[in-house]
């Protein structure tokens, strides 16, 4: 891919292509959030993660990057509310199924059907990979998609992040985010592209060399 994982605060990529999707990444609000658009190359539908904000601007987006395609489903990584404020108004356009985990379905401004760890997800023809990762919110949940002809695609929301892992606020949380982490994604192949909630992407090669350094600095 000819894309660098950096897309300037308010801006959009170019669709980033796979041999069987095409992935829009967009930063939308005043924290820089990252939103996906994925579009399925043989049916043209498409999934949405995290309707973070700037709804309208969003609904635009996926206008034009599925064009007569149908945006089938809404991911939200978690409940914090900057990941989730353009959620309502876009469902109210799109008409797609908002899917969140049941552990953080009640943060959330609409009803969602339930997502648990193993699960799939479709995206037109393809199936992506319900991961879910336990600390920075109880039912965080990362989505992966392995790419037959080329790399894996992680999008982790607030969960990991170049050089380190998501905040956590109670005891115990940040030890259950780092194993969960090391078990559930550190076990993916290195070339996994990593795309996060906020800021740059990385790769699974890039981070897990530095998993003995975060957990001796306990963040």
């Amino acid at each position: 891919m000819s894309y660098a994982g950096h897309v300037d605060p308010g801006t959009t990529s170019e669709p980033i292509q796979t041999s069987a999707l095409e992935i829009t990444k967009a930063s939308v609000g005043p924290m820089d959030n990252n939103c996906y658009i994925l579009r399925c190359k043989s049916t043209g539908n498409g999934l949405l993660i995290d309707a973070a904000d700037e709804p309208e601007r969003l609904v635009d987006l996926v206008r034009d990057r599925l064009g007569d395609g149908i945006l089938e489903t809404v991911v939200t990584t978690h409940q914090h509310k900057d990941h989730w404020q353009g959620l309502e108004m876009v469902m109210g356009v799109v008409g797609a199924v908002a899917l969140a985990h049941p552990e953080d379905a009640p943060g959330l401004p609409i009803p969602t059907d339930p997502i648990n760890h193993g699960d799939k997800i479709t995206c037109g023809d393809i199936e992506l990979e319900v991961i879910h990762l336990r600390g920075h919110t109880p039912g965080s949940v990362a989505l992966y998609w392995r790419d037959p002809e080329g790399e894996g695609h992680l999008f982790t929301g607030d969960s990991l992040f170049p050089g380190g892992v998501g905040k956590t606020w109670q005891e115990g949380d940040f030890e259950k985010l780092l194993d969960d982490v090391e078990q559930r994604l550190f076990s993916l192949p290195d070339d996994t592209h990593v795309y996060p909630g906020h800021g740059d992407d990385t790769t699974i090669g890039a981070e897990r060399p530095n998993l003995p350094e975060w957990r001796e600095r306990g963040w």
